[in-house]
């Protein structure tokens, strides 16, 4: 099977797949967003919802898939409200036809208010009873944020791609190596723990209950604030104030080293620097030319120029400090 290769996941497939594993579907698939992987929900004779996951061919090892769902259900056995895999025979991760893929119980909800203070402090709570989990053991497959796979890597990547215009090359390439030289110096990280790793507003539904993650696919071995600045928005003073907020919550659960909010930046780097090779690496797949028609023209280039000289200038800023108690 070719490494980005999902042309034989035909419906028949997914539903044959399904049904091997002991899930009856009873209606059409519903295609949901998602790029990396493919993803559907579907209904069974009892007209139960599920969400299944079909998972990209040869992105991660079985056991590093393997171990995201043992978090999962560590978690879950904590009473966080993750949406776990579901089990047939003690099993969570199913294969058909050379396929990986796993079944969750669908839960819905609305989007995540990232400017909502009282649902910032929520959140805070939420993902420090995470950590206070997480911190108890550590992964063993799984990766880690660090500065050679998210930013060298990365980098190299994006110039061997070939997709930056030619006539941007040298100061593309110019800004992102001075970027990159600032992050990778920055990023000074202390006592890693197991992490979410993506914990932007549309991996976070928001029920009456509260708050519940979808979404553990991206899950590393990093510094907490990772789980954190994603949540922030706005400019310096609403960060300021969110980021107390979100600490205020946090603390009732776990502590925060002050120290780590200087990785912020750093932080931001890689995942922009990262958003572009994933572009580039993934632009083989027939889905990504068509919902991102924008990439691989010379008005993107000259904006990841822009972006990049903007996140020159934030990470020599001074980083965000608490507010004084």
């Amino acid at each position: 099977m070719a490494q980005f290769d999902f042309k034989s996941l035909s419906p028949d497939t997914i539903i044959d797949g399904l049904e091997s594993a002991g899930f009856m579907v009873e209606s059409g698939l519903l295609a949901l967003n998602s790029y990396e992987n493919r993803v559907y929900q579907f209904h069974d004779e009892h007209s139960t919802k599920y969400v299944t996951k079909f998972y990209r061919p040869n992105r991660w090892q079985l056991a590093q898939i393997q171990e995201e769902h043992d978090f999962s259900f560590e978690l879950d056995e904590h009473e966080l409200p993750i949406v776990a895999p579901l089990k047939r025979n003690g099993k969570s991760l199913f294969e058909y036809q050379g396929y990986h893929f796993a079944v969750f119980p669908c839960r819905g909800g609305r989007i995540f208010e990232v400017d909502n203070l009282n649902q910032l402090e929520w959140m805070g709570r939420f993902v420090g009873r995470i950590h206070a989990v997480a911190a108890k053991k550590a992964f063993v497959q799984r990766p880690s944020f660090n500065v050679d796979e998210m930013l060298y890597q990365a980098s190299e990547t994006i110039e061997q791609s070939g997709f930056v215009i030619n006539s941007l090359n040298k100061p593309f390439f110019t800004i992102l190596a001075q970027v990159i030289d600032v992050a990778a110096k920055q990023y000074q990280v202390e006592q890693p723990i197991r992490l979410h790793g993506d914990c932007h507003a549309g991996n976070i539904l928001w029920r009456d209950e509260g708050p519940h993650f979808v979404d553990l696919d991206d899950c590393r071995t990093g510094p907490a604030i990772q789980d954190l600045w994603m949540m922030l928005s706005g400019d310096r003073q609403q960060q300021l104030l969110q980021i107390d907020t979100l600490l205020m919550g946090y603390e009732e659960f776990f502590s925060f080293e002050p120290t780590q909010l200087v990785l912020i930046e750093s932080l931001r780097t890689m995942r922009v620097v990262n958003y572009m090779a994933w572009l580039c690496k993934r632009w083989q797949d027939p889905a990504f030319p068509r919902n991102f028609p924008w990439f691989n023209t010379e008005k993107y280039w000259e904006q990841q120029i822009l972006m990049l000289k903007e996140q020159m200038s934030a990470l020599q800023q001074p980083p965000l400090s608490l507010l004084p108690a």
